[in-house]
């Protein structure tokens, strides 16, 4: 692509050479002086499309938000039709691919705006507030799911009730197959309902987004836990399985503590508080881990009574997995942290532990210095994994390092049976199990007809280096109100709020549109041969090659890089 104005300026002083060998008017003869009509509004007097050497073409780049979205969601599609004021349009072009916005709204941590170009001008456009303003949206409105196609004459089986259950189950049910669902526990949402706590992710709004979709006819069968999947499918004949177990079991480490020690995990604490059967804590608790898991746990036994809440993490803070906003808020909170630290041992109310140092490949190492730390408590969050047990009837399903093997489609070692989720390798966020289960969803559905799915083609990534800023506006991010630091210990109340509609619509204007004509109408009013034609709102332009002396102005113009210069083929 031309994207700069001498290289425009290089392609122009071409086409007027070769305009001079190879171009004369009627009645002239070769080599003799003529003039070319030159008067404004007049140059579509003069075909000048053989001058040209290159050829401007519209591309559709892929946006880096896109690109970087674990659930594959059209972010910017989505926010077209919201800066246009179309929340429900934008909404439903949202729920094409993932059906709880105003859950992601809350919870995800946001790939998308980490990747978004407009962080390199100022600030990223805030993708999920304006997600979340959809998604609260739709429940004050009452918006409905799109109803699902033809019945398909398929049944599927989905076993796990979380998030990538549900978003299988979701696209599964819209591509009109039957679906029965299998949770153990009573209620669905899995570790949204028993792994991010209420104030992060009010109750209400899980329920609501989870209820709109079961209405969709998935038949849901709750307290019924799988042991044994080969007599599940003996039992009643599916013709395909989706296994989505969530990572429910908390990974432990030895811990040398006295009889009257009171040490418990992280998960424990978490579904406890969420089922009102909160465990006994006392005043002062240390959590031992650095992921986002061991953050929700300080946060919530703060919630719970703790005055004196410690997390205990043998690494830095630039090592540590949880997320900054998580971190950040936290000590707003007053829960202190402990680097290069671990646990080495506990009893009698106090914790002894032992200073670490970080090698050369920065990993920690003990010093065998020590201190110890009273504690009426010690909370084990050292991450989770699933219970795969119910595989042990099916052993030519692959199970490695405690997740399930699976290809690219999805599909297991075993013909039929496809996993997702944190069953799987992966990153563990509620996004990436969405994303697993719309992708498993496809996959099923095309083992189903006896095809292999067809991914999109990945177009080129639409990088900053495309892009003409000069033609934006300074526009500054719209930031989402907060629950004051001081009220949040007192209970579970939301500490993160909405934007409001005229915020959220400034903010989805911020969107560069990345790779992707908008209709500015730039390339239409620099272009000096008159030559882009426009086609009607929502249509974009064409190039008449009649006139285009592929000078690219155009190109270098494009504010979002939607235009690209390429050799013409004589």
């Amino acid at each position: 692509m031309t994207g700069r104005p001498e290289a425009a300026t290089e392609a122009a002083t071409e086409a007027a050479t070769a305009v001079a060998e190879q171009v004369t008017p009627d009645g002239a003869a070769p080599g003799e002086p003529f003039a070319v009509t030159l008067e404004v509004g007049s140059s579509l007097a003069n075909h000048t499309g053989s001058w040209r050497v290159e050829r401007p073409v519209y591309v559709h780049r892929l946006p880096p938000c896109n690109d970087a979205c674990p659930a594959g969601e059209d972010a910017q599609g989505w926010l077209y039709r919201a800066e246009e004021g179309d929340y429900e349009g934008a909404w439903r072009h949202l729920v094409e691919e993932n059906p709880f916005p105003a859950v992601m709204g809350r919870v995800c941590y946001r790939p998308c705006e980490t990747a978004c170009n407009r962080g390199e001008l100022d600030e990223a456009v805030g993708i999920n507030a304006v997600e979340r303003f959809l998604g609260d949206e739709a429940l004050r409105r009452g918006w409905r799911l799109p109803d699902p196609a033809e019945p398909s004459g398929r049944h599927v089986l989905v076993i796990g009730g979380g998030p990538a259950g549900l978003s299988a189950a979701y696209h599964l049910r819209r591509a009109g197959h039957q679906v029965t669902l299998r949770e153990a526990q009573g209620a669905l949402g899995g570790m949204m309902r028993y792994g991010i706590p209420l104030y992060r992710l009010p109750r209400d709004v899980l329920d609501d987004e989870v209820q709109r979709l079961v209405e969709l006819g998935i038949e849901v069968e709750l307290h019924h836990r799988v042991n044994d999947l080969a007599a599940e499918l003996d039992e009643r004949s599916f013709d395909a399985t989706f296994l989505a177990v969530g990572a429910q079991l908390a990974k432990r480490a030895y811990v040398p503590a006295g009889d009257s020690a009171r040490v418990l995990d992280a998960l424990s604490l978490l579904s406890g508080a969420e089922q009102g059967t909160p465990p006994v804590l006392g005043r002062r608790v240390a959590v031992y881990g650095g992921g986002d898991t061991a953050i929700d746990a300080a946060r919530t036994a703060r919630r719970l009574g703790v005055t004196e809440p410690v997390v205990v993490y043998r690494r830095t803070r630039d090592r540590m997995p949880a997320h900054d906003v998580e971190v950040g808020e936290a000590v707003e909170e007053g829960i202190r942290l402990r680097w290069l630290s671990t646990v080495a041992g506990f009893e009698g109310g106090e914790l002894v532990l032992e200073e670490m140092v970080l090698d050369e490949d920065g990993l920690p190492q003990p010093t065998g210095r020590t201190e110890r730390l009273e504690a009426d408590a010690l909370v084990l969050a050292l991450g989770e994994e699933a219970d795969l047990s119910l595989l042990a009837s099916l052993p030519d399903v692959e199970v490695r390092d405690d997740t399930v093997v699976v290809g690219s489609g999805a599909q297991t070692t075993h013909p039929g049976i496809f996993a997702g989720g944190d069953a799987v390798a992966g990153d563990r966020t509620v996004t990436t199990a969405v994303g697993h289960g719309k992708h498993a969803a496809g996959q099923i559905g095309a083992w189903l007809a006896g095809r292999d799915l067809v991914l999109p083609a990945r177009h080129e990534l639409a990088t900053f280096d495309h892009l003409n800023t000069w033609y934006y506006a300074d526009a500054p991010k719209q930031e989402r109100p907060r629950l004051e630091a001081a009220r949040r210990t007192s209970g579970f109340s939301e500490v993160v709020f909405g934007l409001a509609e005229d915020n959220a619509l400034f903010e989805a204007r911020r969107c560069l549109s990345c790779g992707n004509c908008f209709e500015c109408d730039n390339c239409f009013g620099v272009c000096p041969d008159n030559a882009v034609a426009k086609l009607g709102p929502g249509n974009g332009y064409a190039f008449d090659l009649d006139y285009c002396k592929g000078c690219g102005i155009c190109a270098a113009e494009c504010p979002c890089g939607a235009i690209a210069m390429e050799p013409e083929r004589r």
